[in-house]
């Protein structure tokens, strides 16, 4: 939770706060879904019951509409950007709709909630040369460190996973014989994620000359591990994007989730269709794989711009 987020939640009335624990704990053990998601549900509810409290209700089928709308306008006012508000309005809407499920209250309240749909931007895309670039910055490291970096860059452009896709591998997940990835991702789905020859390259120097000289007894089934011997956390692998990034000249300022940008683009723009490149990614709904077909053309105008005598 945020900070003073704690103290907001001990503060509840005790109905109130009954059922957040409920929901919390149906989040955890039914949903499955990661902490950090579950947290972020969980802190945006403690501050809708709060502002409930506030306004005189101690009981969830106190929750109406009215104070819904209310948050939700509060939250504005404060500043909070329209992602913000859609994001705290899903986090109702998924409360009141366990309350409904959870016979707590008579009806769905949440059903009726508009709010405004988040602004998408598009994202920092590397160029080809750029990317390559990068991925290829830690080529001809021999230090076990720098043959980590470089399956880092190679696998999260090569494959297009998520950085905690791609630190929850095991040596086990790797198909070195097809050149395939098993990836466990959000909502705990697997999937089998396709990899390059220089990405086999990188993991064979890897597992042959910089793994064994870092694994230790905590190291377990991990592929990428830390200078300690440890998993490698997350926040590292992001280290090595942004100084990889920012030593190609000319590279937009991005981080692992600009290289999985970046090899979605340019899947696209070689011809996959989007189908695959949803497949490809992991997303759950082809729209959210559409971007993608925005940034391509926005890429095609921009070349156009340049190049075109009559442009």
């Amino acid at each position: 939770m945020v900070a003073g987020t704690a103290d907001v939640r001990a503060a509840l009335p005790a109905p109130l706060a009954e059922a957040l624990a409920g929901y919390e704990e149906h989040l955890l053990a039914q949903r499955d879904l990661s902490a950090h998601t579950v947290r972020g549900y969980v802190t945006d509810v403690v501050m809708l019951l709060d502002h409930l409290a506030r306004r005189g209700g101690g009981q969830v089928h106190d929750l109406d509409l009215a104070t819904l709308r209310s948050w939700l306008a509060q939250g504005r006012t404060r500043g909070h950007s329209r992602a913000t508000t859609a994001r705290h309005a899903a986090a109702a809407r998924s409360f009141t709709g366990w309350l409904r499920r959870s016979g707590l209250t008579p009806d769905d309240v949440g059903q009726r909630l508009v709010s405004p749909k988040a602004h998408r931007t598009l994202p920092d895309v590397l160029a080809p040369d750029q990317a390559r670039a990068v991925v290829e910055s830690a080529a001809g490291a021999e230090e076990p460190a720098g043959l980590r970096d470089a399956v880092v860059l190679e696998l999260l452009y090569a494959s297009g996973i998520r950085v905690s896709e791609l630190v929850g591998l095991d040596v086990d997940d790797v198909d070195r014989s097809r050149r395939l990835l098993r990836v466990l991702g959000k909502g705990r789905k697997e999937r089998s994620v396709p990899y390059g020859v220089p990405a086999e390259q990188a993991i064979d120097a890897w597992l042959t000359r910089g793994r064994p000289a870092l694994a230790g007894p905590d190291s377990g089934p991990a592929l990428l591990l830390g200078v300690r011997g440890h998993r490698l956390d997350a926040r590292e692998a992001r280290r090595v994007v942004h100084r990889a990034v920012a030593a190609a000249p000319g590279a937009p300022d991005i981080g692992p989730h600009g290289l999985r940008h970046s090899a979605a683009t340019h899947v696209l723009e070689g011809g996959a269709d989007l189908r695959s490149v949803q497949e490809l990614l992991g997303h759950a709904s082809l729209a959210t794989t559409q971007i993608y077909t925005h940034v391509t053309v926005e890429r095609l105008r921009a070349v156009h711009a340049q190049a075109h005598p009559r442009a």
